[in-house]
């Protein structure tokens, strides 16, 4: 039965990628960029789009298909802020949320002058890891104080 699956597995390599996609979960990936400046100071904002009473959070955004999850924190800050980083390690990897994948990096500003997106974000901030506004994202905090996301 073993040596059948295996020759039908094989035979079926031509479609093999169309089968496992169909068989298989979809997800979009959410990615979060953790900006800190060369004081410390990290980089919140608060969106336009996000509930009241938890609007401020990290630079974040969809990752587009095929897009290297680096490259999405890169394009997400200079979009909605204009500034530019260096993506860093890769601090949070979290599934779990439906059909939502949630991804974290560090990154330190290199330059690029702010200018905010109006469109997406109202505000923004260089705040000290212990001076959070009250009504960040629940996520923001242990992400700023490069502690494990549970």
């Amino acid at each position: 039965m073993r040596r059948l699956l295996v020759r039908l597995w094989r035979a079926l390599r031509p479609v093999q990628s169309r089968l496992m996609w169909c068989l298989n979960a979809k997800f979009v990936v959410g990615v979060t960029g953790v900006v800190r400046d060369g004081e410390g100071r990290v980089l919140l904002l608060r969106h336009r789009m996000w509930p009241p009473g938890r609007q401020w959070g990290l630079p974040s955004g969809f990752a587009h298909k095929g897009e290297d999850f680096r490259r999405t924190v890169v394009r997400e800050v200079k979009e909605e802020t204009g500034l530019d980083v260096a993506v860093g390690d890769l601090v949070m990897l979290n599934s779990g949320f439906r059909t939502r994948l949630e991804v974290a990096y560090e990154a330190r500003l290199t330059g690029g002058e702010l200018r905010l997106d109006p469109r997406e974000i109202l505000e923004a901030r260089w705040c000290r890891p212990e001076e959070l506004p009250e009504d960040v994202q629940p996520v923001c905090r242990p992400l700023v104080r490069g502690e494990t996301v549970p």
